[in-house]
């Protein structure tokens, strides 16, 4: 089902990132952890995957992913003069514009390639955010996210909206200002059916009350010191990658404080150590993704609990 025109979807607090809603059960983890991976520049399949398997079904050869946002962030690749191939890490560019000027509107991210995506009908995994633009309005960073093809469901008030924001908080960060609103313009604004009727029919009676302002919970601040944050992060996902390193020190608390304890769960949970992992979500500073975590590993529990009585 497609809607006819685009769509602009406003998110007036971004930050108010994590789902809850029972009915969708959104993987929090997933959700917290690919923006890391995104973050960090990566394109590599292995590290990605521990947290959904099934994404290994959209990489072409099994080892990378052609479109990952994040590989071209960060490393947008580009012929130069001499006849060489160089790269440019396309996020300190955007922050660099923006300090020099608040008025900048040539802040634009790209995505999309027109060299490596345009008429590649077997390719598995082309972009569907293609564009990002970065502006400054009443003295806080907006973002602007075009999307050529958005799945609603999933894409965009699923992963989208989590990792869009989270790369608008960083940024506003590295700039130095608060978070304003985030744009999101979907050009093909869409759902698959057997999607919608199993996760967003209107007939599924279920009532929902957001938990940011029913519980008065405050979105973690992502950044604390901005001139470390890139290098502890690819430290952080290093001690992932090779538990016997030497314990890091860190200076911005997202690390040791909510993504350790968070991927602590996570291993437990692929352990099917689920009373630990709910417990181990406990350690987790920010209260909402503690929240979310600690709800789709108790759901898990009662499925399993409710398939046993059966």
């Amino acid at each position: 089902m497609e809607y006819p025109t685009p769509v602009t979807t406003v998110y007036l607090c971004p930050t108010e990132r994590v789902l809850f809603d029972p009915v969708r059960n959104c993987n929090p983890f997933l959700h917290f952890f690919e923006f890391l991976w995104i973050i960090a520049g990566r394109n590599d399949v292995k590290w990605l995957v521990q947290f959904n398997p099934s994404m290994k079904e959209f990489s072409d050869d099994g080892n990378v992913f052609h479109g990952a946002y994040g590989y071209r962030l960060r490393n947008w690749g580009y012929p130069t003069a001499d006849g060489s191939y160089s790269s440019l890490d396309q996020l300190p560019e955007v922050v660099s514009m923006l300090r020099k000027s608040l008025d900048e509107r040539r802040a634009v991210i790209a995505i999309w390639d027109p060299v490596r995506d345009l008429n590649k009908p077997n390719c598995k995994d082309v972009p569907c955010n293609d564009l990002v633009f970065v502006k400054v309005r009443e003295g806080k960073l907006t973002l602007t996210v075009c999307c050529r093809s958005n799945d609603i469901i999933w894409g965009a008030y699923g992963s989208n909206i989590v990792c869009f924001s989270m790369l608008q908080e960083y940024l506003a960060a590295m700039v130095g200002l608060p978070v304003g609103p985030l744009y999101q313009i979907s050009d093909s604004w869409h759902a698959y059916v057997n999607v919608w009727k199993e996760k967003a029919s209107l007939d599924i009676p279920h009532e929902f009350v957001d938990p940011y302002h029913r519980f008065n919970i405050e979105p973690y601040p992502m950044v604390e010191r901005f001139d470390t944050w890139d290098e502890e992060l690819q430290r952080w996902i290093a001690q992932t990658e090779h538990p016997d390193l030497e314990e890091q020190q860190y200076t911005n608390p997202l690390f040791p404080k909510v993504a350790q304890p968070l991927y602590l769960a996570w291993t437990l949970y692929k352990q099917n150590e689920l009373q630990r992992a709910i417990a181990a979500t406990e350690l987790c500073h920010a209260s909402d993704w503690r929240l979310a975590c600690r709800q789709w590993l108790e759901r898990i529990v009662e499925r399993r609990a409710q398939r046993g009585q059966q």
